[in-house]
């Protein structure tokens, strides 16, 4: 009996390394893609209720990896969102490597563990969410877990929350408020964060002509969901959408 436990704890060990080791990098994938696309799992929103009720996780999120996005987003939120945690334990049973953003409102460090547990490589922190103080905890707690951040910002107000020096600086074009879409929202404040920010657009975008303006203005990264979701096979549209990048 004691040789199992000892085996038992052995593995357990074993467990908690994984919990702690670092995970595949968003921002290098961003930095090293030539079409930044993170492609994004979404069911469900708030503004559109059901998007595609039936989605499957361990199909959609391996179409979109092997239809060439950079990274992946996927929505774990379930009251508003239609999301779960175990989204993203189906996407990796199902043969996905790249890297998954966790995209879900954080606002306690017990989520943090939950992204870092079913196998998320970065998580999304809202500064609408969250006060400067609670983002920066948040954010090192993230990093402590082998977490990068993406840090979305909507308002010029907000932009101070760069100064935490996030792995990803996102402009939200779509106000959380209102939930009224504008992509100019991301050439406005692109060029009042830091030059060396890798910057994130995301929201509202549905066309290759808007993609290349935006990496014009120094945009990496292209967070685009429902554009996709909403046809019949996600994968083929961002194909589509990437051979005409």
């Amino acid at each position: 009996m004691q040789d199992i436990l000892k085996e038992i704890i052995a593995h357990k060990q074993q467990e908690i390394e994984q919990l702690y080791a670092k995970k595949a990098s968003i921002r290098e994938a961003l930095l090293q893609s030539e079409t930044g696309i993170i492609a994004e799992f979404k069911r469900r929103s708030p503004s559109k209720g059901w998007i595609k009720e039936n989605g499957r996780a361990d199909t959609i999120p391996l179409s979109y990896q092997q239809n060439g996005a950079a990274a992946l987003s996927i929505l774990t939120d379930e009251h508003y969102f239609g999301g779960s945690d175990d989204f993203i334990r189906q996407a990796r049973h199902s043969g996905v490597t790249l890297p998954i953003l966790y995209k879900n409102f954080i606002i306690n460090e017990a989520q943090l563990y939950a992204a870092a547990l079913c196998g998320a490589s970065a998580v999304l922190l809202i500064a609408a969410c969250l006060s400067k103080q609670e983002c920066s905890v948040l954010l090192h707690k993230a990093h402590e877990l082998g977490l990068e951040v993406l840090l979305e910002m909507h308002s010029e107000q907000e932009l101070e929350y760069a100064e935490l020096d996030p792995d990803l600086c996102g402009i939200n074009n779509r106000n959380l408020g209102s939930f009224v879409t504008d992509v100019e929202n991301s050439f406005r404040l692109a060029e009042l964060l830091p030059k060396d920010a890798v910057k994130v657009s995301e929201s509202g975008i549905s066309n290759p002509k808007t993609v290349k303006a935006l990496r014009s203005a120094g945009f990496r990264g292209f967070l685009i969901g429902e554009n996709f979701m909403k046809t019949a096979s996600p994968g083929k549209a961002l194909n589509e959408f990437i051979s005409q990048l």
